[in-house]
């Protein structure tokens, strides 16, 4: 029974995002101010000035368990040199939300789109997506899926925008 609801969650959501007609993010554009339902920032636009490394993700997903950890890390190392990591998560209950992170803590900030709005606004076609934004609220890099092989290459990835961030804050 377990796993039929499982497998019934997982449809749902693949639908939901799959028949949603939203435009793919382009690297370059400006992030669209969307809002942080249960986020301790309301909107996207509340962060401009950081490096962003925004996450969708939902409870079943399975590569979004190995990217907690990963995260948390990142989130830790370069949170003083303008990083925020910050996860939104779609499941349609926060129960299963929750219990996600009973098992995988998350040290970063974390958003609750249940009826996947903002997912549906960025493009977002599987999980999890995650999406680098610039100081200047530009879209970086997006990327889906995730596995430990992809560590290196990502965090290069942040490091190269906090770089970016931190050389253009010198020259004002």
């Amino acid at each position: 029974m377990k796993f039929a609801n499982y497998l019934c969650a997982t449809l749902v959501a693949c639908l939901a995002l799959s028949t949603t007609p939203a435009r793919a993010l382009d690297l370059g554009q400006l992030i669209p101010d969307i809002e942080l339902p249960g986020a301790s920032v309301p909107r996207i636009s509340n962060l401009l000035g950081k490096v962003v490394y925004l996450d969708f993700w939902a409870s079943w997903c399975g590569p979004c368990k190995q990217s907690f950890p990963w995260m948390n890390d990142m989130q830790k190392k370069y949170e003083a040199r303008g990083l925020q990591v910050l996860a939104i998560n779609l499941d349609a209950r926060r129960g299963d939300a929750d219990a996600f992170l009973a098992a995988n803590p998350a040290l970063f900030a974390l958003a609750f789109d249940a009826k996947g709005d903002s997912a549906k606004r960025l493009g977002v076609k599987g999980m999890p997506t995650s999406v680098l934004i610039g100081a200047d609220g530009k879209v970086l890099y997006v990327h889906q899926g995730f596995n430990n092989e992809e560590r290196s290459e990502l965090e290069s990835r942040l490091t190269a925008a906090i770089a970016q961030t931190n050389l253009a804050s010198r020259k004002n």
